[in-house]
């Protein structure tokens, strides 16, 4: 096998994506019209990569002087791809849930939705009213379906700026299964999504580092 086919077989096998990122950062498309894109051939000055029926060609700028220097080449291009797209080295790939004093605010705030989903809940002559003894707070009730509404549009600016400056960056995919958990978790809880994103940046970043 030439060392062109190799690079070819191996882009196709192992660095997928990057050939992704090559086509969003240098081609201008998006993840979905990116989506499975395949090395079909390579120069020392070109990369020719289907994706959806569509061929793009992606400049290897300055042209290689021979295959040898693919490698770094190709290296080159996923930093300045993520650079260019905005986004991590690092690519979030779990869903941590709450743990600890994190969990007992998230419940706290679930059950702060679902009992004011039906403000009747909140009212006197109500089982729940009744059961949690809100006659003898009766100021209680009214302040939290005061504050309600408010609470939720603060989860909701969270829950966007959680998508748009932690998952979008960190190579979630929007709308996969994934993004959804951590989308979720923040609309309920809301700041401590983002502690244990940090996180676990924090400990992938750490390991890459040790093993490097």
């Amino acid at each position: 096998m030439s060392s062109k086919d190799f690079i070819i077989k191996h882009m196709n096998a192992d660095h997928q994506d990057s050939l992704i990122l090559f086509l969003q950062a240098y081609c201008g498309i998006t993840s979905t019209q990116a989506k499975n894109a395949q090395l079909e051939e390579i120069s020392t000055s070109n990369l020719i990569i289907t994706a959806q029926g569509t061929r793009y060609s992606v400049p290897i700028e300055p042209a290689m002087k021979d295959y040898s220097e693919a490698r770094g080449r190709m290296v080159a291009m996923h930093k300045e791809s993520l650079k260019r797209l905005g986004r991590s080295e690092i690519t979030l790939t779990e869903y941590r849930a709450p743990r600890g004093i994190e969990l007992v605010i998230f419940v706290l705030c679930l059950l702060f939705y679902v009992t004011c989903f039906q403000r009747s809940n909140l009212q006197p002559g109500s089982d729940l009213y009744e059961y949690l003894g809100l006659h003898r707070v009766p100021w209680f009730p009214r302040i939290v379906c005061i504050l309600h509404p408010y609470v939720v549009a603060i989860h909701i600016v969270e829950t966007i700026a959680l998508a748009v400056t932690q998952l979008k960056p960190l190579n979630v995919p929007a709308l996969s299964g994934l993004w959804w958990k951590w989308v979720a978790s923040c609309f309920v809880e809301g700041y401590g999504s983002f502690k244990r994103i940090r996180q676990i940046v924090k400990e992938q970043k750490a390991k890459n580092g040790k093993s490097q």
